[in-house]
């Protein structure tokens, strides 16, 4: 990456390891998992700060010895400690992060606790997480937020640092929607996730996942991964993290020059070593593996004594009732295999209740001819590309789940339900008797992924990503504000006649889950009365709504009026014109087949308009939503030549009327009236697009939301159309 930003990368933890050996005295390991590897690459002439907990609550640190360890934190490894006290890693990491969100995300929603407090300090810790960075940050730094634990943080950094980049990456699932809307902050979760510019994802099935989350809760579609709403923009994307290939495929080499592989298999008796490798923890499958193994042993006899089974389980959270019960479980059924299948020299499992050094590990993943991995549900699992990796020469059968993330790049291993023991059963056997050649075959097509997709390579293409996204997404309008505002408002000031050209829903007034209920509020109707009562002012209403709406809750103020997009006219107090004379026939026609979709999509309705035809889908599930409008408009499409028609999508409404009818022809009624000293146009869709084109080139025109538009400025919300309003109003 060639950027000369600085980076802040912030995790729950440092890259390098602390102890506390005695008073004022630490040691300092650096980090050796995958994230630390990949991400001390990026460190570039602008430096790389890295955010997280030292790893020694505060409160077990003597007067003092925080600042020191701070100060040789930063000063040693470019490392800034957030101060975390053992209470609050209690309820934020014990308890909210991995009693809450991890069995949530890895679809154990009966293992999940609900506890309120415990939500609060996670907010809490997420605070702490960002006043740490607020004091070195600046606007701009690239941050780049990981995992689980900080998903409150994006947002926090984005309202501090407005012009900033601001990446975030899960590197655990995000689950379906029907999953994670059981949890009680739902919302609040992803409006701190979609702080961020770009949101990385292991596989495209966790990113859908949470763009369809994004637009059943929070009511944002996207495009292609882009998620629009007000004036910040924020890409999803797939990202799959790789390992450092080289630095395993030398350990692999020197380990079988040392004898280390040869002295493992010796050990074994020369037995086909089948290899497991995992942390104690309820979402890895590891009883269902064992049962799987076992059908192996009871249905294919001719492997006893010939294979053995090396499970390495890694302690974890001891403290933790269910974990201890798991424990049992799998020692149990260990105990059962070996008790049932197993001979006086030979015991079909190989039990490790304990961690290895990776050295060891590599050791092992040389001797193992088979690898089996079946997670209940993982977000990556790179030990599967670590012992591909160590496997280079030889080659390596590969048993994985299906729902592990790294499925989707190593296809051609065996791919296993992790909930069948019949299948993984099967799919050991053909593991075991696959010939050479097409063990080393299937090995080379994987390993060519993770030897060029590397967790270097996924770091830098991440931040690549990043930059581009916002360069990408940069706003071609300006934001009315500061100075460009001020000669706006100057404008507005020193002008005798002016026209106001206003789109209501969505400019005006915000939108609801019926049309019906956007009723303009009392600020709104204050303000237009009193822009309506000055005599220098024109002030038009330019909406789809109909005449009936808009004379009801905003006649008599003065108003003038395009109503239907364009079809009906009111000039003050004059009464309602069509633009053109029109028929009604073909309503007739189509109105049933819109009330056929409609009866087909719970939550859409068909609004009969005096010479349109509206379909709302903005209750509707989205998704069927987004199929049924393709398959509305294809059976419209017969019909739109025929009788002179258009289709208009507008925000999750499409709406059916006659061609060459629109607001800006509506508005250029008002436009061409008389020589304006001041024109301002304002919408939010697409249909107020005619508007901008009809307003002169030295009018102002805006648009409100994000998105691209022939507008020359723009404001975020109806709220900010409102204050400007109410400024000009006062000026």
């Amino acid at each position: 990456m060639k950027d000369k930003r600085r980076i802040i990368l912030v995790s729950n933890r440092l890259s390098v390891s602390v102890k506390r050996t005695g008073p004022g005295e630490f040691d300092f390991q650096p980090s050796i998992g995958g994230l630390a590897t990949g991400l001390s690459s990026l460190r570039n002439d602008a430096g790389l700060i890295w955010v997280g907990w030292s790893g020694i609550p505060e409160d077990r640190l003597e007067r003092g010895e925080s600042r020191e360890l701070r100060k040789r934190l930063m000063s040693e490894y470019g490392a800034h400690a957030v101060p975390l006290t053992a209470e609050q890693l209690k309820s934020y990491y014990h308890g909210f992060s991995n009693d809450t969100i991890w069995p949530l995300f890895h679809y154990f929603p009966e293992q999940t606790n609900y506890e309120p407090r415990q939500w609060e300090v996670y907010r809490e810790v997420n605070r702490l997480f960002f006043e740490s960075i607020k004091k070195i940050g600046r606007e701009d730094d690239i941050f780049w937020v990981h995992d689980y634990q900080l998903m409150l943080l994006p947002e926090m950094i984005r309202k501090e640092f407005p012009r900033a980049l601001v990446g975030f990456f899960l590197h655990i699932p995000f689950p379906s929607y029907e999953i994670f809307r059981l949890l009680p902050w739902r919302k609040e979760i992803l409006d701190g996730i979609l702080g961020a510019d770009l949101v990385g994802f292991h596989t495209y099935d966790y990113a859908r996942h949470f763009l369809s989350s994004v637009r059943r809760l929070l009511g944002y579609d996207h495009n292609l991964g882009l998620i629009r709403r007000g004036m910040e923009a924020t890409r999803v994307d797939v990202f799959p993290m790789g390992i450092d290939y080289e630095k395993f495929r030398r350990a692999a080499e020197s380990s079988a020059e040392a004898g280390e592989t040869k002295k493992i298999r010796n050990q074994l008796q020369g037995r086909r070593v089948i290899l497991s490798v995992d942390r104690l923890d309820y979402s890895k499958g590891i009883p269902l593996r064992l049962r799987g193994y076992a059908r192996l042993l009871q249905t294919r006899p001719e492997y006893r004594e010939k294979v053995v089974l090396v499970m390495i389980v890694a302690p974890s959270r001891a403290e933790v009732k269910r974990y201890r019960e798991l424990r049992r479980e799998i020692e149990e059924l260990v105990g059962y295999i070996n008790g049932t299948y197993g001979s006086m020299g030979w015991d079909p499992v190989r039990y490790f209740y304990r961690s290895f050094t990776q050295e060891k590990l590599i050791s092992l993943y040389v001797a193992a001819e088979t690898l089996l991995v079946t997670p209940l549900r993982d977000g990556m699992n790179l030990v599967a590309k670590e012992y591909l990796a160590a496997r280079t020469v030889e080659g390596g059968t590969l048993v994985l789940s299906e729902t592990a993330g790294a499925a989707d790049e190593l296809g051609e291993a065996f791919i296993v339900n992790p909930n069948d023991a019949e299948d993984i059963a099967r799919s050991l056997a053909a593991a075991l008797e696959i010939s050479p050649e097409e063990r080393l075959d299937r090995s080379r097509k994987m390993i060519r992924r993770i030897r060029d997709y590397t967790v270097t390579y996924w770091a830098g293409d991440f931040l690549e990503h990043l930059i581009g996204t916002r360069d990408n997404i940069q706003k071609v309008r300006r934001k009315l504000a500061g100075p460009v505002r001020r000669r706006v408002l100057d404008s507005y000031r020193n002008a005798e006649r002016r026209l106001l050209l206003l789109d209501y829903d969505g400019t005006l007034r915000g939108f609801t889950g019926r049309p019906e209920d956007a009723v303009p509020g009392p600020e709104v109707l204050d303000v237009l009365e009193k822009l309506a009562g000055d005599r220098k002012n024109v002030v038009v209403i330019v909406s789809g709504r109909d005449r009936d709406f808009l004379e009801k809750h905003l006649g008599s103020r003065n108003l003038s009026f395009v109503a239907g997009h364009g079809v009906w006219i009111k000039s003050g107090e004059g009464g309602w014109t069509t633009a053109e004379p029109m028929s009604e026939d073909w309503k007739s026609i189509l109105l049933p087949i819109m009330e056929r979709f409609s009866l087909r999509t719970p939550g859409s309705s068909v609004e009969e308009k005096e010479f349109s035809l509206a379909w709302h889908y903005r209750r509707a599930e989205p998704d069927l939503a987004a199929v049924r409008v393709a398959q509305l408009k294809e059976a419209l499409l017969g019909f739109i030549s025929s009788y002179g028609l258009t289709v208009l999508e507008g925000h999750r409404v499409l709406e059916v009327k006659p061609a060459g009818i629109n607001k800006g022809r509506g508005a250029g009624m008002f436009i061409g009236h008389e020589a304006w000293d001041f024109i301002l146009a304002a919408g939010d869709d697409v249909t107020d697009e005619d508007l901008f084109a009809a307003v002169p080139k030295r009018g102002v025109t805006i648009k409100v939301g994000s998105g691209f538009s022939r507008a020359r400025f723009s404001l975020a919300t109806p709220a900010e159309v409102l204050a400007l309003l109410l400024e000009m109003e006062n000026s």
